[in-house]
């Protein structure tokens, strides 16, 4: 047995479906391995899309995506989508091929040193020397790419021991074990909260990945707590919930509208810095703060928690509930009223009514992936999540250019689920060569296109800081001859009205939709309102 044919064998005990990559010279065993596996390889068109898909598909499925490329500019095109997953805390293995080891000594044909070059933005990552330790390597990089906080894991394999002699069998793929909180612990943090007048809780991505939505409602209920959450929290309350409040995320939402500076207690539960600095919310530092995570809570000026509940975030809450006192419900805090502008049948078309078209056709167990750009603030911020990961959000590292390969493998990793990705024009087109994946691969989804023809998110900041704009506007291709060309559907709004019928039509076809839908950015400073 051959170190590829360990190593992928080692990939079929960590119960992986599917591998997303670019084939190179220096992978040649690996892919022939896998060719003669349960494993599908999925041939993308640029790696940094592979990583992107096993980021998002570890997001989806708690189980590490895994991206494969070859050594050099393959490897580096990893790069963007390993970093998002670090950072976004998804987990992922990437696997890269290398020269033979007696050629990394000197200057080579392609030769980075990869395992240097990944260090800043992996958890994990080493280079495999010998086919003795194929196993072994394998496990540990899913081990540490899944247990918490998740993230991205490298291996590069040397083409010598790819093809040489191996030893050994897979090793067993168990799951991490999360620790069960101290009472201790609990008692103390069951106290503050009975103790305070205005509590407030924080939710950020660890509910969504402890699967613990329903563990925080039910505690929210019981104490009569109002709930915000981060941006990829989004759904670990229901948006209808009369005690969700809204989401945070922006620099300029106002502590005071969120519910903040009122509070006496917040209690931050899978709370994650990434995802909204806490000088943000607690800028004085004074707010008592309960911390509920699987991890300690990072150091802080701003963030000195009074306790520390250390454990699965879903059994901390499951125990905590019952020691906190029952309060008798409140009248819910009223809510603004709907915005007339999401009716606005202007052209080009307002964020708010894109949100609204798309939300009024989305059933509550769809699935939106936002690319990131202005239009992901207004999905941030405007549209309502019923269930946990019904939006994909990228926020810790905020990369341009995932929402297609996104979809691709939500689409294979869920394809029971309608998909609807949400993209500006310059996130799409950094990542448009994957529709030709999709189509390949026979995945139907819906692109929604915000195409407003520049960089819209800069934009904005630049005409709000400097009263102009530079360096921003770019074209445009003809989308739906575009989408066309790649054999799949296209369509142009035309007029608000065309919106929704577009939309409905779009999530009945069975290949990928792009829908060209002009915006019109000059409400983003209503942002923080929401």
């Amino acid at each position: 047995m051959t170190g590829a044919e360990l190593l992928v064998r080692c990939l079929e005990r960590e119960g992986v479906r599917y591998v997303f990559g670019v084939p190179g010279e220096e992978t040649l065993h690996v892919n022939e391995a896998l060719a003669r596996s349960s494993i599908q390889f999925v041939p993308v068109r640029h790696e940094q899309a592979a990583a992107f898909m096993a980021d998002v598909w570890g997001r989806l499925t708690g189980h590490a995506g895994v991206c494969l490329a070859t050594l050099g500019p393959g490897a580096t095109n990893l790069a963007t989508g390993l970093a998002d997953a670090n950072l976004d805390r998804a987990p992922a293995v990437a696997i890269t091929g290398q020269l033979a080891r007696h050629l990394l000594h000197k200057e080579s044909h392609q030769y980075v040193d990869i395992v240097d070059v990944f260090r800043p933005f992996t958890k994990w990552n080493a280079r495999i020397e010998t086919g003795a330790v194929v196993a072994e390597a394998v496990r540990k990089a899913f081990k540490r790419a899944q247990e918490e906080k998740p993230g991205a894991c490298h291996l590069e394999l040397p083409e010598d021991v790819a093809q040489g002699p191996a030893e050994g069998e897979p090793l067993l793929a168990d799951r991490p074990r999360r620790p069960s909180p101290d009472r201790p612990s609990l008692a103390r943090a069951a106290d503050i909260i009975n103790r305070a007048e205005h509590p407030l809780i924080l939710a950020g991505n660890g509910v969504i990945r402890g699967w613990a939505s329903k563990d925080l409602t039910v505690l929210a209920e019981r104490a009569q707590i109002p709930v915000v959450t981060t941006f990829m929290a989004k759904g670990a309350i229901s948006a209808d919930h009369p005690l969700a409040r809204t989401t945070v995320g922006l620099a300029s939402d106002d502590p005071a509208r969120v519910g903040f500076t009122s509070a006496d207690v917040v209690i931050a539960v899978g709370y994650d810095p990434v995802e909204y600095s806490a000088a943000q919310w607690n800028p004085t530092g004074q707010l008592q703060i309960v911390h509920i995570d699987f991890t300690a809570a990072e150091v802080d000026a701003r963030y000195q928690p009074a306790v520390e509940v250390v454990a699965d975030v879903r059994e901390a809450l499951e125990l905590l509930a019952p020691l906190v006192a029952v309060r008798p419900e409140r009248a819910p805090p009223s809510r603004p009223p709907d915005d007339p502008r999401r009716l606005d049948d202007g052209f080009p078309l307002l964020p708010q009514r894109i949100i609204w078209d798309l939300e009024s056709v989305l059933k509550p167990d769809d699935l939106v992936i936002s690319d990131v750009g202005a239009h992901k603030l207004w999905v941030a911020k405007r549209f309502r999540a019923r269930v946990p990961n019904g939006v994909i959000i990228s926020n810790g590292f905020a990369a341009m250019g995932i929402g297609l390969p996104g979809a691709i493998a939500a689409k294979l990793a869920q394809p029971e689920r309608r998909v609807v990705v949400v993209t500006g024009d310059g996130g799409l087109l950094m990542n448009i060569q994957e529709l030709e994946t999709a189509v390949r691969l026979g995945l139907g989804f819906v692109v929604l296109i915000f195409r407003d023809d520049g960089y819209g998110v800069i934009r904005w900041k630049q005409e709000r800081q400097f009263g102009r704009a530079a360096g921003v506007d770019f074209g445009n291709p003809d989308f739906v001859a575009l989408a066309h060309a790649f054999g799949c559907e296209g369509v142009r709004v035309n007029a608000a009205k065309d919106l929704r019928p577009a939309l409905e039509a779009a999530l009945r076809a069975r290949g990928p939709v792009l829908i060209d839908c002009p915006v019109d950015y000059r409400e983003n400073d209503r942002l923080a309102e929401y």
